[in-house]
C-alpha cells in the first residue's frame, strides 16, 4: 500500500489526539464538520479507521497511533527547520562555498573575510583557490555557490549561464626597486630600454606585450618567474622591472614600490567581479559575503 499523506490532515489528527475531541480542529482553523470529512478521507485512503468514536470524545486506533507518532516527529522536525531557517536569515549559522584566485585572496578577499567573520562569526565560509578555468568548472558543478573572477578586454567571455556582479577595476602598475628614479604617470614608451620580469603563463604578461606593442617596441624579458613573490624579489635585486596588477602587490616588500602609468597610455586593467550561476538565488549568507567583498573593494579604491 502506497499513500501520499496530506500533512494538514496528519497534523489535524495529532491535534485531535492531544485534545481528545474533534472540536480541537478549531485550533487548525478547521470546523468539526470539515475535520470529520478529512479524517474520513484519510481512513478511506489507508483502508482502515484511525479514530474510534466514543460517547465522549474519540480514541486513536492502532493505525491512528502509528500515524500520530510519525506526525509528532515530523512536526518537531518542521519546527526545528523553521528555527534553522530563521537562523540562516539572521546570519547566525550557515555555510557559503566561495571560489577565488591567489592574487585576490591575498588582498581583497583576506580584507573582506576579516570584517566578515567579525560581523557574522556563525557563517562558515569555505574557499577554494584555483585558476580561472577551474573556477568556472567549480561554479557549473555547484561545488561553489559563488566565485571571484577576473577578465581583460580580450579574455574569453564566460558562458551566458553565469551572473556577473562587477566588484572593482584592478589597475596595472609598474613595480620597481625602492631606490629607482621613477615617478607616477610614467609612460610605457619611456621604458623601451628597460629589462622586464614576467610571470610564467600569466595574463599580466599579455598586458606587457600589448602595451609595449602599442608603444612601438618589444619588451626585453630577462626573467620568467613562477609567482609574484619571486617577481618582487627579482625587482628588489635590480634584475628588472615588472608590469603587474595592483592587487598582486597590495602587501609588497619594503624594498619595492608601485608606480602608476600615465592614463593616456591606456595600459589594460583587469575587471574583478563576483560570479554565480544565473539561476541561483542568493542565500542570506551569500548576500553577506557579497556585501563584505564590496566593502573591501571600496576601501581599496579609496587607498589607491
Amino acid at each position: 500500500m502506497r499513500n501520499s499523506f496530506d500533512v494538514v490532515t496528519l497534523f489535524l489528527l495529532l491535534d485531535i489526539d492531544e485534545a481528545g475531541s474533534l472540536t480541537s480542529a478549531e485550533r487548525a482553523n478547521v470546523t468539526p464538520s470539515a475535520a470529520s470529512q478529512r479524517i474520513a478521507k484519510l481512513e478511506q485512503e489507508i483502508r482502515q479507521p484511525v479514530l474510534t468514536r466514543l460517547p465522549r470524545g474519540v480514541r486513536l486506533t492502532e493505525a491512528g497511533e502509528i500515524l500520530v507518532t510519525r506526525a509528532r516527529l515530523f512536526r518537531q522536525e518542521m519546527r526545528a527547520a523553521h528555527g534553522d531557517l530563521e537562523a540562516l536569515l539572521g546570519l547566525e549559522r550557515g555555510t557559503v562555498r566561495l571560489g577565488s584566485f591567489p592574487t585576490v585572496s591575498a588582498s581583497l578577499l583576506s580584507d573582506a573575510l576579516k570584517n566578515y567573520h567579525a560581523h557574522w562569526p556563525g557563517i562558515d565560509v569555505r574557499v577554494q583557490s584555483a585558476v580561472r578555468p577551474r573556477l568556472l568548472e567549480l561554479l557549473h558543478s555547484s561545488e561553489v555557490e559563488m566565485a571571484l573572477l577576473w577578465s581583460y578586454d580580450w579574455t574569453e567571455e564566460t558562458e551566458k549561464s553565469l551572473a556577473l556582479v562587477p566588484l572593482m577595476e584592478d589597475e596595472t602598475v609598474l613595480l620597481v626597486p625602492f631606490d629607482a628614479p621613477y615617478a607616477d604617470d610614467v609612460t610605457v614608451a619611456s621604458l623601451q630600454s628597460a629589462k622586464w620580469i614576467i610571470r610564467n603563463a600569466d595574463p599580466a604578461a599579455e598586458v606587457l606585450y600589448r602595451s609595449c606593442d602599442t608603444a612601438g617596441f618589444t619588451p626585453n624579458v630577462v626573467y620568467e618567474a613562477h609567482d609574484y613573490q619571486e617577481i618582487e624579489a627579482m625587482v628588489a635585486a635590480g634584475v628588472g622591472i615588472a608590469m603587474v596588477p595592483r592587487l598582486a602587490v597590495a602587501h609588497h616588500r619594503p624594498d619595492v614600490y608601485a608606480v602608476r602609468f600615465r592614463p593616456t597610455d591606456r595600459v589594460p586593467t583587469r575587471s574583478i567581479y563576483i560570479a554565480s550561476l544565473a539561476r541561483r538565488q542568493y542565500t542570506p549568507g551569500m548576500h553577506a559575503v557579497s556585501r563584505a567583498l564590496h566593502d573591501a573593494a571600496d576601501a581599496i579604491a579609496t587607498q589607491a
